[in-house]
Protein backbone atom coordinates (compact mmCIF):
# COMPACT_ATOMS: atom_id res chain seq x y z
CA UNK A 1 0.00 0.00 0.00
CA UNK A 2 1.45 3.59 -1.39
CA UNK A 3 0.28 5.88 1.49
CA UNK A 4 0.18 9.29 0.09
CA UNK A 5 -0.99 11.11 3.12
CA UNK A 6 -1.98 10.96 6.50
CA UNK A 7 -4.45 13.02 8.45
CA UNK A 8 -5.65 12.00 12.67
CA UNK A 9 -8.76 10.03 11.23
CA UNK A 10 -7.86 9.80 7.87
CA UNK A 11 -5.20 7.57 5.11
CA UNK A 12 -5.38 9.01 1.73
CA UNK A 13 -3.33 5.97 -0.18
CA UNK A 14 -2.62 4.82 -4.09
CA UNK A 15 -6.11 3.14 -5.34
CA UNK A 16 -5.66 -0.46 -6.36
CA UNK A 17 -7.53 -3.19 -8.38
CA UNK A 18 -8.01 -4.65 -5.13
CA UNK A 19 -10.69 -1.80 -4.86
CA UNK A 20 -13.10 -2.57 -6.83
CA UNK A 21 -16.34 -3.59 -4.82
CA UNK A 22 -15.65 -0.69 -3.08
CA UNK A 23 -16.26 1.70 -5.87
CA UNK A 24 -18.98 -0.60 -7.21
CA UNK A 25 -20.37 0.13 -3.88
CA UNK A 26 -20.33 3.66 -4.11
CA UNK A 27 -21.01 4.37 -7.53
CA UNK A 28 -24.36 2.30 -7.02
CA UNK A 29 -25.49 4.46 -4.21
CA UNK A 30 -28.26 6.37 -5.44
CA UNK A 31 -27.65 8.97 -2.90
CA UNK A 32 -24.04 9.50 -3.17
CA UNK A 33 -24.79 9.72 -6.98
CA UNK A 34 -27.32 11.94 -6.86
CA UNK A 35 -25.74 15.06 -8.41
CA UNK A 36 -23.49 13.01 -10.42
CA UNK A 37 -25.45 11.15 -12.82
CA UNK A 38 -28.84 11.12 -11.00
CA UNK A 39 -28.32 8.39 -8.81
CA UNK A 40 -28.76 5.75 -11.71
CA UNK A 41 -27.01 2.35 -11.28
CA UNK A 42 -24.12 1.38 -13.21
CA UNK A 43 -22.40 -1.62 -13.81
CA UNK A 44 -19.35 -3.42 -12.19
CA UNK A 45 -17.68 -3.19 -15.74
CA UNK A 46 -18.48 0.17 -16.26
CA UNK A 47 -16.76 1.39 -12.82
CA UNK A 48 -13.97 -1.18 -13.81
CA UNK A 49 -13.07 0.65 -17.20
CA UNK A 50 -14.42 4.27 -16.51
CA UNK A 51 -14.27 5.03 -12.76
CA UNK A 52 -11.68 2.63 -11.65
CA UNK A 53 -9.38 3.11 -13.97
CA UNK A 54 -9.84 6.64 -13.32
CA UNK A 55 -9.15 6.53 -10.15
CA UNK A 56 -5.64 4.66 -10.87
CA UNK A 57 -4.58 7.52 -12.32
CA UNK A 58 -2.16 9.89 -10.96
CA UNK A 59 -3.93 12.68 -8.24
CA UNK A 60 -6.52 10.22 -7.38
CA UNK A 61 -6.14 8.50 -3.72
CA UNK A 62 -8.41 5.73 -1.76
CA UNK A 63 -9.33 6.74 1.72
CA UNK A 64 -9.53 4.52 4.69
CA UNK A 65 -10.45 5.69 8.20
CA UNK A 66 -7.48 5.69 10.66
CA UNK A 67 -8.69 6.37 14.21
CA UNK A 68 -8.86 4.03 16.57
CA UNK A 69 -13.03 4.34 16.30
CA UNK A 70 -12.95 2.78 12.91
CA UNK A 71 -14.87 3.78 10.19
CA UNK A 72 -18.46 4.87 10.52
CA UNK A 73 -21.34 2.49 10.56
CA UNK A 74 -18.70 -0.14 12.41
CA UNK A 75 -16.16 -1.84 11.36
CA UNK A 76 -12.58 -2.10 12.09
CA UNK A 77 -10.04 0.43 11.73
CA UNK A 78 -8.32 0.88 7.97
CA UNK A 79 -12.22 0.72 6.18
CA UNK A 80 -12.59 2.26 2.81
CA UNK A 81 -14.46 5.71 3.02
CA UNK A 82 -14.10 6.37 -0.56
CA UNK A 83 -11.94 8.77 -2.81
CA UNK A 84 -10.16 12.22 -2.47
CA UNK A 85 -8.55 14.00 -5.96
CA UNK A 86 -6.29 16.68 -6.36
CA UNK A 87 -6.66 16.82 -10.39
CA UNK A 88 -4.06 18.84 -12.47
CA UNK A 89 -6.09 20.80 -14.98
CA UNK A 90 -3.31 22.68 -16.58
CA UNK A 91 0.38 22.69 -16.98
CA UNK A 92 -0.04 26.46 -14.79
CA UNK A 93 -0.40 24.71 -11.64
CA UNK A 94 -4.41 24.57 -11.47
CA UNK A 95 -5.78 21.82 -9.64
CA UNK A 96 -9.46 20.57 -9.30
CA UNK A 97 -10.09 18.99 -5.62
CA UNK A 98 -12.47 16.14 -5.46
CA UNK A 99 -14.25 14.22 -3.12
CA UNK A 100 -16.31 11.12 -2.85
CA UNK A 101 -17.40 9.50 0.40
CA UNK A 102 -19.92 6.66 1.17
CA UNK A 103 -22.71 8.03 2.86
CA UNK A 104 -22.08 6.54 6.39
CA UNK A 105 -18.66 9.16 6.41
CA UNK A 106 -21.01 12.03 5.78
CA UNK A 107 -21.74 14.76 8.11
CA UNK A 108 -18.57 13.37 10.30
CA UNK A 109 -15.89 15.78 9.24
CA UNK A 110 -13.78 13.37 6.91
CA UNK A 111 -14.45 15.66 3.55
CA UNK A 112 -13.41 18.64 5.08
CA UNK A 113 -10.34 16.83 6.50
CA UNK A 114 -8.93 15.15 3.69
CA UNK A 115 -9.91 18.41 1.59
CA UNK A 116 -7.74 21.07 3.96
CA UNK A 117 -4.61 18.05 4.07
CA UNK A 118 -4.70 17.93 0.29
CA UNK A 119 -4.76 21.90 -0.36
CA UNK A 120 -2.43 22.11 2.08
CA UNK A 121 -0.14 19.50 0.35
CA UNK A 122 -0.97 21.01 -3.11
CA UNK A 123 0.03 24.48 -2.20
CA UNK A 124 3.10 23.48 -0.17
CA UNK A 125 4.68 20.34 -1.62
CA UNK A 126 2.81 20.28 -5.01
CA UNK A 127 3.41 23.71 -6.97
CA UNK A 128 -0.42 24.11 -7.10
CA UNK A 129 -0.81 27.89 -7.75
CA UNK A 130 -5.04 27.68 -7.78
CA UNK A 131 -7.26 24.84 -6.51
CA UNK A 132 -10.81 24.96 -7.93
CA UNK A 133 -13.80 22.88 -7.17
CA UNK A 134 -17.29 22.18 -8.93
CA UNK A 135 -20.66 20.81 -8.09
CA UNK A 136 -24.28 21.37 -8.93
CA UNK A 137 -25.72 24.59 -7.42
CA UNK A 138 -28.31 22.22 -5.09
CA UNK A 139 -25.35 20.11 -3.67
CA UNK A 140 -25.86 21.93 -0.77
CA UNK A 141 -23.38 19.75 1.68
CA UNK A 142 -20.47 19.77 -0.63
CA UNK A 143 -20.37 23.69 -1.10
CA UNK A 144 -20.11 23.52 2.80
CA UNK A 145 -17.09 21.60 2.38
CA UNK A 146 -15.55 23.95 -0.34
CA UNK A 147 -16.12 26.77 1.88
CA UNK A 148 -15.07 25.61 5.28
CA UNK A 149 -12.23 24.44 3.06
CA UNK A 150 -11.67 27.99 1.95
CA UNK A 151 -12.76 28.16 -1.54
CA UNK A 152 -14.94 30.98 -2.53
CA UNK A 153 -17.60 30.86 -5.00
CA UNK A 154 -16.17 32.26 -8.48
CA UNK A 155 -19.20 31.65 -10.55
CA UNK A 156 -22.30 29.70 -11.67
CA UNK A 157 -22.30 28.27 -15.09
CA UNK A 158 -24.51 26.21 -17.30
CA UNK A 159 -23.53 23.29 -19.69
CA UNK A 160 -25.16 20.96 -21.28
CA UNK A 161 -25.25 17.10 -19.82
CA UNK A 162 -26.75 13.99 -21.83
CA UNK A 163 -28.80 13.28 -19.19
CA UNK A 164 -31.29 15.52 -17.30
CA UNK A 165 -30.72 15.26 -12.76
CA UNK A 166 -33.02 17.18 -10.70
CA UNK A 167 -31.75 20.65 -10.07
CA UNK A 168 -29.50 20.72 -13.11
CA UNK A 169 -31.75 23.73 -14.53
CA UNK A 170 -30.15 25.91 -11.34
CA UNK A 171 -26.65 25.12 -13.24
CA UNK A 172 -22.95 24.35 -11.79
CA UNK A 173 -21.35 26.34 -9.19
CA UNK A 174 -17.36 26.62 -9.56
CA UNK A 175 -15.22 27.32 -5.88
CA UNK A 176 -11.79 28.68 -6.15
CA UNK A 177 -8.82 29.46 -3.72
CA UNK A 178 -5.06 30.82 -4.68
CA UNK A 179 -2.28 30.13 -3.06
CA UNK A 180 -1.98 33.96 -1.98
CA UNK A 181 -5.38 33.36 -0.85
CA UNK A 182 -4.02 30.56 0.97
CA UNK A 183 -1.13 32.04 2.28
CA UNK A 184 -2.96 35.16 3.47
CA UNK A 185 -5.80 33.28 5.69
CA UNK A 186 -2.56 30.95 7.41
CA UNK A 187 -1.61 34.45 9.20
Amino acid sequence: MSVFLRTSRLVLRTVTEDDLDEVVALDNDPLVMRYLNGGRPVSREEVRSGSLRRLRGPGFWAAEASGPEGPPGGGSPGGWLGWFSLDPLDGAGTVELGYRLRRSAWGRGYATEGSLALIDKGFRELGARRVTATTMTVNAGSRRVMEKCGLRHVRTFFEEWPDVIEGSEQGDVEYALTREEWLAGRG
